[in-house]
């Protein structure tokens, strides 16, 4: 099959070809094969391949430009990068990702293990189910992918190789500007406010130069620390889940960073299916979600902490006390991750649909209205944050103050 010599954007017929092309291991039945492009993300295109036989396989290509926006435009490279980060943190933490069957550097493709006993984790929290196993679950994933390629436990230079393999300048200039610029100033006119919170958004983001001052503090952490290989965009949208299990998917903004990245995603992620819950008057899933942040927070450090003593081969890191200091920069990090993902995802490019699928105007006021003053507090007070409590207080006192 020639034509997969070389780069072009498949269509359904074309993603058929190539499953039967790339992954014979399947034994395709030819005649009743179907494709679907399913993706529902920014970047790429998802295709569901399967046939009449039972065998399915999804193909992900990553396109040219941001589904988005066709003026901007990043690296098909990611592909590669992202098919490598699942093999490996598949073999870090085996279980929590999709087997990878191929992938190929000319179509800019991968192919992996269809998880139809699966599904995404963020519409399902949208219904306001609960899923008792997901904070045991995704704190394991955290503690073993992310302490797993540090420097504390790494060989110093295979940790830099890796570091070199796994890097997009592209990926990482959208982060810079989506996360930790333009939701303080808007500066390139991309910003989506909720009109009735426009004020309420120039005050309390735009107007802040003591808030400003420590996003600019977090951003030069971001760019600069090479602490461990994290997942980059780690949040309900880039998960599968039922109630056995948890599986951990899309890693294309993988990168060298604060771990502290990874961790703020995921508890900010939760206090916007609060949000939504809250607005629907779920409350039984609400008091599960306030439960999940606590835990995610307490099991993830436990199980850090564990990893680094069953781990540790840095001579240096075994000094008595730097351990102790070393867990408390992880928290702070995280919780300052949580603010910039709160606020980002409020008033950003690109905003969470838990948020504006709030049909209420009123509830949905008040719910953006707790995101932004919690996300402040984790930004400004982020040392202070040292337990899953001190978490989920941030974000109820901000609850409280907001109904004030």
């Amino acid at each position: 099959m020639a034509k997969f010599d070389s780069y072009f954007l498949m269509k359904d017929s074309d993603a058929i070809e190539y499953a039967q092309y790339k992954v014979p291991q399947m034994d395709w039945d030819a005649a009743t094969m179907e494709a679907k492009e399913i993706g529902d993300g920014n970047l790429n295109y998802v295709f569901k391949v399967r046939d009449g036989q039972g065998h399915s396989v999804i193909v992900k290509q990553a396109g040219v430009e941001l589904r988005i926006s066709k003026d901007m435009h990043i690296d098909v490279d990611r592909n590669r990068v992202e098919s490598e980060i699942l093999i490996l943190q598949g073999k870090l933490a085996p279980g929590y990702e999709p087997e990878i069957y191929d992938y190929d550097t000319e179509m800019h493709a991968c192919c992996m293990q269809d998880l139809s006993d699966h599904e995404v984790m963020r519409p399902a929290m949208l219904e306001h189910r609960i899923f008792p196993k997901f904070a045991d679950q995704i704190s394991t994933f955290m503690a073993q992918t992310l302490m797993g390629t540090t420097d504390i436990v790494m060989d110093h230079q295979e940790k830099k190789k890796l570091q070199r393999k796994f890097i997009s300048p592209d990926l990482c200039d959208i982060t810079e500007q989506l996360v930790y610029t333009e939701p303080y100033n808007d500066e390139l006119g991309r910003n989506n406010v909720y009109p009735p919170n426009a004020d309420f958004v120039k005050e309390k983001l735009y107007d802040d130069e003591e808030l400003h001052l420590e996003v600019a503090k977090l951003k030069m952490d971001f760019m600069t620390r090479a602490q461990s290989l994290i997942h980059g965009d780690l949040h309900t949208g880039s998960v599968f889940i039922n109630e056995e299990s948890t599986m951990v998917f899309d890693p294309e903004f993988c990168m060298y960073g604060v771990m502290g990245y990874d961790f703020g995603n995921i508890i900010a992620n939760m206090m916007f299916a609060w949000c939504n819950g809250d607005a629907a008057g779920a409350g039984e899933f609400c008091d599960w979600v306030e439960s999940v942040i606590v835990d995610v927070v307490d099991m993830t450090m436990d199980k850090m902490s564990k990893y680094y003593d069953e781990h540790v081969t840095d001579t240096m890191c075994k000094t008595k006390g730097y351990k102790e200091y070393y867990m408390k920069t992880i928290l702070s990090d995280t919780a300052g991750v949580t603010g910039l993902e709160m606020i980002r995802r409020t008033v950003g490019m690109a905003n969470v649909i838990d948020l504006t699928t709030i049909a209420d105007e009123k509830a949905r006021v008040r719910a953006e209205r707790i995101c932004i003053t919690a996300a402040i507090d984790f930004i400004k007070n982020r040392g202070d944050k040292r337990c899953g409590n001190c978490f989920l207080k941030t974000f109820k006192d901000a609850a409280a103050a907001i109904d004030a």
